[in-house]
């Protein structure tokens, strides 16, 4: 590093340094005349109140939450009902035992769905038939089908609705 270079180096920070001590004086003196006339005035100072802390443990606090706008529906179709009526009812059943059903005690015998339950099964009969039923009994079988027994409110015979089904 030559002599002249260094020279001129420190030439440029002591003149760097005296330009910045004097922004600073101007600052501090305005800033002292502001100060001096807020007190001649007689002006409060406002002072920020401190919050006083009941709790020694500290909390985050509960921030603005926004309802979901999503740009794009994340599904592209509404889920259909998988179970609907014609699901849900498989086929009437024909055996003997079922036949002695439908004559001595008002009901008919179905395989259903093993996914549906006694109010949707009602439903079903209802809506596929247009017959009202007294109560529903369900088991499942060795094979792993569900039967369902649909007895039938005295207004409705059995024999009459399995021979327009066309179980007989």
């Amino acid at each position: 590093m030559s002599p002249a270079k260094g020279l001129l180096a420190d030439t440029h920070v002591a003149q760097f340094t005296v330009t910045a001590d004097a922004t600073k004086k101007g600052d501090a003196k305005a800033q002292a005349l502001k100060t001096a006339k807020a007190v001649k005035t007689g002006s409060t100072f406002k002072k920020k109140a401190k919050k006083i802390r009941t709790k020694v443990t500290f909390h985050r606090p509960r921030t603005l939450k926004t309802d979901r706008n999503p740009k794009y529906p994340r599904i592209s179709a509404p889920p259909r009902n998988k179970l609907d009526h014609y699901q849900i009812l498989k086929y009437p059943l024909t055996t003997e035992s079922a036949m002695k059903k439908i004559e001595d005690n008002n009901t008919l015998v179905f395989i259903v769905d093993i996914r549906a339950d006694k109010k949707k099964i009602k439903a079903a009969v209802k809506k596929m038939y247009d017959i009202q039923t007294k109560k529903v009994n369900t088991l499942i079988r060795p094979d792993g089908t569900k039967k369902a027994y649909v007895r039938l409110t005295p207004d409705y015979d059995a024999l009459d609705v399995a021979n327009k089904i066309g179980i007989i």
